[in-house]
């Protein structure tokens, strides 16, 4: 009988807002991990019936579209904005999604498991706050001046104070940061950000990434 493959490596990817972490998690893609995307599991929860039919109870129509699906920017209007509820609309907003969330991280962990993996990485900007770097072995903090972050995210065609709101949504970078296995300097050039990811996963798998 074949035997059952090991638990993957749990990888936590934490950093502020346009820190650099998805370069991060593609690395180490191509290098054999699989990554999960807790922002696109959220995307996916606000399909779920349940989440649909509480969200309408607590907004009516107004974060909907005209298919009645949740619209996430208008949904971002009412949990990101500049309302005094805000903070308590997206705490409602997450103890409905974060469930969600986890249940399939769980499944894409199984599933990784038995594809035999060596890595899994959970990219999730709210991991403190879900209380899922529980689950990981390591966490890496991918560690960008803000000023650089800032400059990406206006690329993006944000404003500054939708930067701003994001972040604060967010855990302090100091507490992720001190909640770190290892830093990752994203603040120069891709090969250098390359380079630390590859003397990182030497250290871990003793072999040099493929």
């Amino acid at each position: 009988m074949k035997p059952l493959s090991q638990r993957p490596l749990v990888i936590g990817l934490v950093g502020g807002v346009a820190s650099g972490k998805t370069f991060v998690a593609r690395t180490l893609a191509r290098w054999g991990a699989v990554v999960f995307d807790a922002d696109a599991a959220g995307h996916r929860a606000l399909t779920e019936t349940s989440v649909k039919l509480a969200a309408r109870d607590r907004w009516g129509d107004r974060v909907f579209d005209d298919n009645g699906e949740i619209d996430r920017k208008k949904l971002a209007e009412v949990v990101f904005g500049d309302s005094d509820q805000a903070d308590t609309e997206l705490e409602f907003l997450e103890q409905l999604t974060h469930p969600v969330i986890s249940n399939l991280m769980r499944l894409a962990l199984e599933q990784a498991r038995c594809q035999g993996a060596q890595a899994f990485v959970l990219d999730a900007a709210v991991m403190l706050k879900a209380g899922w770097h529980n689950e990981c072995d390591d966490v890496l903090f991918v560690e960008t001046p803000r000023e650089l972050r800032l400059a990406r995210a206006l690329k993006r065609g944000w404003s500054e104070s939708h930067f701003d709101s994001r972040e604060s949504a967010q855990e302090l970078l100091s507490a992720k940061r001190q909640l770190a296995t290892v830093i990752i300097d994203n603040s120069g050039n891709e090969e250098q950000t390359r380079r630390q990811l590859s003397e990182y996963w030497h250290k871990r798998f003793h072999s040099e990434p493929s």
